[in-house]
């Protein structure tokens, strides 16, 4: 079985939409975040690689291009609509589907040294504390 090296590279570019200016004095009522998040997943080095592009917008995904499938997905009925725009344009499909070229085989050895190379064995340290509910020197 491979192993897999989880989120070797991951970067997130987050947008934070305000409406418009409130009026002095009165408070902000609404506040939406759109968020695309992009994901590298390395398994076994660069011999298997997966891009992952989320859409996301007020914590709930909506849209979504994973390189395993090659084409957008919709995951709300709603966003089904965007998706087949999306996957009908040659221009963008071929721009998601070079990611995995692009942004995550050519940045791995920027990634490496601080995912799969930083592996600290684990250690444990014990150490007695007086428990107040335990009668005796605990």
């Amino acid at each position: 079985a491979m192993g897999r090296v989880g989120g070797g590279g991951a970067g997130l570019v987050a947008l934070v939409l305000l409406g418009a200016p409130p009026a002095a004095g009165a408070e902000v009522s609404e506040v939406f975040q759109l968020m695309a998040k992009f994901e590298c997943h390395f398994i076994n080095g660069t011999e298997r690689v997966r891009f992952v592009d989320r859409y996301i917008y007020n914590r709930e995904q909506f849209l979504h291009f994973d390189s395993d499938v090659g084409h957008y997905v919709g995951d709300t009925p709603f966003r089904e609509i965007k998706a087949k725009r999306f996957n009908s344009d040659p221009e963008i499909l071929e721009h998601e589907r070079s990611a995995v070229d692009i942004h995550c085989r050519r940045n791995y050895e920027v990634f490496r040294p601080f995912s799969v190379d930083r592996r600290v064995p684990p250690s444990v340290s014990i150490s007695l504390v007086p428990s107040s509910s335990q009668p005796g020197p605990g």
